[in-house]
């Protein structure tokens, strides 16, 4: 009998994913982790039964939310992922040479280790490039505690379900903007908005009481149902203003084509269809 894994992240709609082998099947002291191969997708990782990345379409998300502040700002050297434990945020952030050092905090070494092992396509040698500073601990608690400072900072969390709840705090963003440097950006993943409405309008809302510059732009990942993802965006900088020529120029310099990511989807990314555009704050 051919077997499925159904998600029920929400209420009322669910998604299927045919299962043709599972890899890996374990519970750490956090979560239960699953990765299992899908003919379309490949091999599919999941947290308690819903989906968190896939062989098949991460570039997308991983893409958008390491490419769109780092040619934003233009100058990055420093970034901070809070999560991101499976290293597919890591090896996009280091394709970009301008950047010197990454920190990666993630709470469950679990994650880590059997990413290595079972999803190596992901992290690509991102674990063994010496910019990555790679910790192991509560990513609230790090912000709260760091002294450090970044160009960009990346929330790579899991939804706001047990340990990511934190991660969708006022107090969590309020902390990650006293981390940023000057023109520093933050970016979020903030769920897809038609689906979980509530988690963009709660970023969205610390976002405006914190930044001079604050929103969200979109893209599609397939396996994340419901329609288009959204990337919370906050800085005191002008970042956002930058041109499709400066864009262009900057992606060019960086030397690597990216299978998403384009200066012009960059721009296009931030124009909200009406139902998105009503769940931003007044």
């Amino acid at each position: 009998m051919t077997e499925w894994m159904r998600e029920t992240l929400h209420d009322d709609h669910a998604q299927a994913l045919r299962v043709d082998a599972v890899l890996y099947d374990s519970a750490t002291d956090h979560q239960r982790l699953r990765v299992f191969e899908n003919a379309r997708f490949g091999r599919v990782l999941t947290l308690d039964d819903v989906v968190q990345t896939t062989e098949g379409d991460n570039f997308i998300y991983h893409e958008m939310l390491t490419h769109v502040p780092i040619f934003a700002h233009g100058s990055v050297e420093r970034v901070l992922i809070i999560g991101g434990g499976d290293g597919g945020m890591a090896r996009e952030v280091l394709r970009h040479a301008g950047v010197r050092h990454v920190t990666m905090v993630e709470i469950d070494a679990g994650v880590v280790e059997f990413s290595r092992q079972y999803l190596p396509r992901l992290s690509n040698g991102a674990f063994d490039d010496p910019r990555l500073e790679l910790v192991i601990a509560d990513g609230a608690v790090f912000m709260r505690e760091t002294d450090q400072t970044f160009d960009v900072i990346i929330v790579d969390s899991t939804d706001p379900i047990g340990p990511g709840e934190v991660l969708f705090t006022d107090h969590f963003y309020g902390h990650a903007k006293r981390a940023l440097n000057p023109g520093g950006i933050l970016v979020t993943q903030n769920g897809v908005p038609f689906m979980q409405p509530d988690e963009l309008i709660g970023t969205m809302r610390a976002f405006s009481a914190l930044f001079a510059d604050w929103g969200c732009y979109l893209a599609t990942v397939p396996t994340y149902a419901g329609g288009p993802m959204a990337f919370g965006w906050g800085t005191d900088g002008d970042a956002r203003k930058v041109s499709l020529e400066i864009l262009q120029a900057r992606h060019a310099e960086a030397g690597f084509t990216a299978d998403y990511y384009t200066p012009e989807v960059h721009l296009a990314a931030f124009a909200l269809p009406g139902y998105v555009k009503r769940l931003m704050p007044g």
